[in-house]
């Protein structure tokens, strides 16, 4: 075959088609191999290629919150972890819950702590100790006030006496013989402190407990008078229940646990309002002269329990402070009497 031969042309365009079509047409074996073409990737454009697309948020469903409003609130720190060195500026030198709880501690009236008293709380209340000795000489200036219209002084004075005590639950008179039966009983510091937290009374506690009763009733039935013993009751009680943040701030805890230790320490505000509200309570039920001597009276029963407390145990226990303020009040009483 020569170079020059000419190849038959290509068949028309319509025909070929045909063709095609009949190919296509064609059956297709059963045990024909099945060939999968991936088809060609198309060219990725170049402003997909710069930055991958963000996923599309999910829908929050109606009414739901937001990953960021879901998150929760912080909880405010409980006031049991904070520092005690803050606590003054927590709760404010005079408030009522001071009072209530002044009146919870020091009382049997029917009032009721809604928690637990944080640590501290009672030495920041004590400021308040004078007003709800006013409520327990008040309460007792009335019942002998009533008790005198019909029976003599003496009766009435020993009746006003234990409607103190009932109000109180003979609190204070509890500290003063557990104080005196360890101070009297007790050879050592250690011994002393193990009589005193004995639940047990001695004869030392006895005889304080009658010493200290008769006195204030014959005290009250020598006045006699029925609005000078309300103002004595009053003055005296007030200045009592002052005297127990003194005497705190004059000793240290002679333990390291019992109530006098974990009511922690009154500080100098809490005195001065406390040693303000007796000073005006007595002035106020009493003449000038007359609670001048009440509060001398008072100030040197204190001195009295503190000296004493020093010398036998070094320090301070929750008895001590209940016979901090029976001898205060005793003295009071007397100084009432004497000023007369």
């Amino acid at each position: 075959m020569s170079d020059d031969a000419e190849l038959p042309p290509p068949p028309p365009e319509p025909e070929r088609a045909e063709a095609e079509k009949a190919e296509s047409e064609k059956p297709v074996p059963a045990d024909a191999p099945i060939e999968l073409v991936s088809p060609e990737p198309e060219p990725a454009s170049p402003e997909l290629e710069q930055e991958p697309a963000e996923p599309p948020h999910a829908e929050t469903p109606s009414g739901a919150a937001s990953p960021e409003e879901a998150k929760p609130a912080e909880d405010p720190i409980p006031e049991d972890d904070l520092d005690p060195d803050d606590a003054d500026d927590i709760d404010a030198p005079l408030t009522v819950g001071g009072l209530y709880l002044a009146l919870s501690f020091l009382t049997r009236l029917p009032l009721r702590l809604q928690e637990t008293p944080a640590p501290g709380a009672l030495a920041r209340a004590m400021g308040m100790f004078p007003l709800a000795g006013i409520v327990v000489g008040g309460i007792g200036a009335a019942v002998y006030g009533l008790i005198h219209q019909l029976l003599p002084a003496t009766a009435s004075a020993v009746i006003a006496l234990a409607s103190t005590i009932l109000v109180t639950g003979g609190l204070h008179e509890d500290g003063l013989a557990d104080t005196l039966d360890g101070f009297g009983g007790g050879a050592t510091r250690a011994r002393k402190l193990e009589i005193m937290r004995d639940s047990r009374i001695g004869t030392y506690g006895v005889l304080a407990l009658m010493v200290s009763f008769a006195l204030r009733a014959i005290t009250l039935a020598e006045i006699g008078d029925s609005l000078t013993v309300a103002g004595a009751l009053i003055a005296a009680h007030a200045l009592g229940r002052g005297a127990i943040p003194i005497g705190m701030q004059a000793l240290i805890p002679a333990r390291t646990d019992g109530l006098g230790a974990s009511a922690g320490q009154p500080s100098a505000v809490q005195i001065g309002i406390a040693i303000v509200l007796a000073v005006i309570a007595a002035g106020l039920v009493l003449p000038t002269s007359v609670a001048l001597a009440a509060l001398a009276g008072a100030t040197l029963g204190m001195v009295l329990i503190v000296g004493l407390a020093q010398w036998q145990i070094g320090g301070y226990t929750g008895d001590v402070l209940g016979a901090i303020e029976q001898s205060a009040e005793t003295l009071a009483l007397l100084g009432v009497l004497a000023a007369l």
